[in-house]
């Protein structure tokens, strides 16, 4: 979907997504100390808001702008003021070495581009910075629930890995699940979640 089918599925004044943090990005970064983070494809705002009420100075980036006015609204009602930034992430000019902390929550493009975010993603995090990925796993089609059913928007905690690999040192690779409710009861979905140091 590009930008403006993603323009079209955030209109309204419900949020599509929980205004909670994701489950994953919470349980690996909430013992962090703030520093400077980045939100790569950040929506509308749940994870880079939840950072930002925990002191850290976050860029929000996405190509989607009413999702970025959606988190500029759920910030303001949160008291923090995260610095949103609508781009392609295949396109965006990142400043390499500038972030403690650079995050991907559920980019899911063909594979070429989500490897070309992840590379944008390692050389914005500085030496010693943390590297989050939590996305849709391969599997998550045929064994999981929800998410989208493409397979060339699906990848590996090893593929994800397997990029990082040259730039960070690989902590935490794994496939893990989490509670979805469906339309008939609560039903599993499958993810991908990597976490790196940054050489």
């Amino acid at each position: 979907m590009d930008a403006a089918g993603w323009d079209e599925r955030y209109r309204g004044t419900e949020l599509v997504w929980a205004a909670a943090p994701n489950r994953f990005v919470e349980g690996e970064l909430a013992g962090l100390p703030a520093g400077r983070a980045v939100d790569l494809a950040a929506g509308e705002g749940r994870n880079a808001v939840w950072l930002a009420e925990r002191g850290w100075d976050v860029d929000a980036v996405d190509f989607s702008a009413v999702a970025l006015a959606k988190a500029e609204d759920l910030a303001a009602e949160r008291g923090v003021r995260p610095r949103t930034t609508c781009a392609d992430l295949t396109a965006w000019d990142a400043p390499e070495a500038a972030y403690d902390l650079a995050l991907i929550a559920y980019l899911q493009l063909p594979w070429p581009q989500v490897a070309q975010v992840l590379k944008l993603a390692a050389t914005a995090a500085h030496s010693g910075g943390t590297l989050l990925l939590v996305g849709h796993d391969t599997s998550n089609r045929e064994h999981g629930f929800g998410g989208p059913q493409d397979p060339r928007v699906l990848y590996t905690a090893g593929q994800v890995a397997a990029e990082w690999q040259p730039y960070a040192r690989i902590l935490r690779a794994e496939t893990v699940t989490r509670p979805v409710d469906g339309p008939e009861g609560p039903r599993t979905a499958i993810d991908s979640l990597v976490r790196a140091e940054r050489l």
